[in-house]
Order: C-alpha cells, then structure tokens, then sequence
C-alpha cells in the first residue's frame, strides 16, 4: 500500500514534465513533416533549366513584349495591353502610363499633335530663325509643326516689321520669310561696301544695265550702269570710308523684285539720310537697281521748308 501510494505521489509530481515532453514531441514532428511536405528549390527551377531558352523566355511574357513593342508596331503593342491587364494593383500606375502610349501609337498621334494648333503656334514663336530651322529637322512630327505657316508669320513679324501684316505671300511665310533675310542681307552687304570703299565690290554689286539709276545725297542723278560706277568711283575718291548707322530698316519683296527703305546716319548727331535700294533677282542672286540718297530732314528743317514752299 505504501508503495502504492510513493508512485502515485511520484507521478503527480512528474506530471508536469511528461506533459511538456508531449508537447514538444508532437510540435517537432508537426516542423518535421512541414519541412518534408514544402516544394524544394531544386525542383522547383528544374523543368525551367531544363527545358532551355524557349521555355525561360516564355515564363517571363512581360520582358518580350516590352521589346516587340517598339519593334513591331500596333500588334504587339495590343498583345502588351493585354499582358499588362492582370497585373497587380501597386503597378496600376505603370500599366496607365504604357496604355497611354500605346493608344497613342495605335492612333498614330503624340501629346504634341494633340495640343491645340494656337498653343504650338505660341510656343514656336519664342524660337529665333536658327532654332526653328534646326527643329524642323529633327522627325517628321516637328517638321510639320516648324513648318506651319503661322509660325513663320509670327516669326517674320518679330524679327522685320509688323507693316506688312495685311501682305498674303504667294509661297507662304516661310518662303517670304527667306527671301526677306536673302534681301536684308544683300542690303548689309552694299553698306559694307561702301565702308570698305571697295570699287570691285560695287561693280559686282549692281545690274549691268541701262536702266539702273543712283540719286546720291548731293542731288545728282547718274544713270545707266557705266555711269553709275563712275559715281562711287568718284565718292570712293574723294571722302574716306563711311560707317553708317541704320535703322528702320523696311523690306518688301516680290517674285524677282524688292526694295528696302531706311535711315541712315554717319554719326547720331548730324548727316542723317533717307535711303532707299531697288533689287532685282537675276541668275540666283538679287543685284542693284536703283540708289536713292536724300538728307533727312528735321522739324526745323521741315518748317523752314514749308515756309519757302
């Protein structure tokens, strides 16, 4: 009884123990058989390595598309949308970003062609003649915009006279616009003629012809084409090289004809004149027609004049 009664006493105070040995038996071999039952790597990377290049590129869909999308155009770029219609939330904003390039290449137009034409126009208008001719340069897209005749309107408006606004060119603005700057830079040329007291230059410079006429700041008339370089063979001989200072500077120019007005000074105190040059196009090249040299006359000048009038 007694020995009875030791074991019983025995056991409840072992009691504790063997429950916890129970229950930490039963918690390994529950880690053991989740261990054994989880997909190993090996296994898992096996058929992709083994079944070689074709089948790793087609377990990766997204990588492809993206590069048939910029080589093949609409179709592949339709497939990509679809391959890009399942994917997870946190990239919905990616996915938006590539279906709206895409729809844009399917309908064949950019963010550029989609502004509102006035607003390029505006934008366009702040370029200065080199700009825009090298913008006109760069893709079919810019081309078109850079050509658009409303900018070389505004264009020739900044950089000429706004005097001509009225003036619808036969060959558009752009054509007008070149032929202008062909024009003023023919006119800068005759001045610096005329600083250089270059002879030669002056006989190239001017139409050999009849009927060209120059009117130089004394009065005197000169016509015909001998006559008129005997003129400045003349004034080159007889005065030292003049600077002018030009301002106003107006152009007009036709089919194979233009003339260019302005104000001339040697100093901005005294001996101002009014200027006027007539061109004609001959053989690729504008030449000189007609001179026309008058002082300018002052307020006082004016009204003493109108008095002797």
């Amino acid at each position: 009884m007694e020995f009875a009664y030791s074991l019983s006493i025995a056991f409840k105070s072992l009691q504790p123990f063997i429950i916890a040995t129970i229950i930490t038996f039963l918690s390994l071999l529950v880690a053991v058989r989740s261990f054994f039952k989880r997909p190993r790597k090996s296994n898992a990377s096996g058929p992709s390595a083994s079944s070689g290049k074709d089948e790793t590129k087609g377990a990766t869909p997204s990588s492809s598309c993206n590069c048939s999308l910029s080589r093949n155009g609409n179709s592949d770029s339709e497939a990509f949308v679809r391959g890009v219609a399942g994917a997870p939330v946190e990239g919905s904003m990616v996915t938006a970003d590539v279906s709206n390039v895409v729809a844009e290449r399917q309908n064949g137009a950019s963010m550029m062609e989609q502004l509102v034409p006035e607003i390029t126009t505006h934008a366009l208008s702040y370029l200065d003649y080199p700009s825009l001719c090298r913008l006109s340069m760069t893709n079919s897209l810019m081309r078109k915009a850079a050509n658009d005749d409303n900018v070389w309107k505004a264009l020739y408006h900044k950089d000429f006279t706004l005097e001509q606004d009225t003036v619808t060119p036969f060959n558009g603005w752009k054509a007008y616009y070149a032929a202008t700057r062909a024009v003023m830079n023919v006119n800068t040329e005759f001045f610096n003629i005329i600083r250089d007291r270059s002879l030669p230059g002056m006989i190239r410079f001017w139409l050999n012809a009849d009927y060209v006429k120059c009117v130089h700041a004394s009065g005197e008339l000169f016509s015909g084409y001998n006559a008129v370089i005997f003129s400045w063979h003349l004034a080159f001989n007889l005065q030292q090289g003049v600077d002018f200072h030009v301002t106003d500077v107006r152009a007009r120019v036709l089919t194979d004809m233009a003339w260019v007005t302005m104000k001339t000074y040697v100093d901005m105190d005294n001996s101002a004149f009014n200027m006027t040059n007539v061109f004609e196009f001959h053989h690729g090249r504008w030449y000189l027609v007609h001179h026309h040299s008058s002082v300018l006359l002052t307020d006082g000048d004016m009204e003493q004049h109108n008095v002797n009038g």
